[in-house]
């Protein structure tokens, strides 16, 4: 599976934003996906993921989508916040994965190269 995401850019305060992740080479569906994201020296933050898995810093404000007949997976981001400048990377696992798995990084095989998103103040 390789992946492809799409849709980051400058946004002001309060702006929204939709991340768009592309899947080819095998069917998306029976994947475990999810969105991560990642500043310059952090670690990769779990942000929302298949089967209404959410971070508790963007749940209100994320939310993950899904279309199985296009092979695309998306987040659509609102009332975005500086503190939400980061890479925002799509990841697929070759199993769905449960509550606590989903959060983990290290449960992905697959990972795309990541779109930037920066929210200016």
């Amino acid at each position: 599976v390789r992946l492809e995401e799409s849709g980051g850019g400058l946004v002001q305060i309060g702006g929204s934003l939709r991340l768009s992740c592309a899947a080819s080479g095998r069917a998306f569906n029976a994947y475990g996906i999810a969105w991560f994201r990642q500043g310059s020296g952090s670690e990769r933050e779990f942000v929302a993921a298949r089967g209404d898995g959410r971070s508790d810093s963007t749940k209100d404000r994320f939310t993950f989508g899904f279309d199985a007949a296009k092979n695309m997976a998306y987040l659509q981001m609102n009332d975005l916040k500086p503190g939400d400048t980061d890479k925002y990377y799509c990841a697929a696992a070759r199993s769905v994965l449960n509550t606590v798995q989903m959060r983990d990084a290290r449960s992905y095989d697959y990972w795309g190269r990541g779109t930037q998103v920066t929210v200016s103040s």
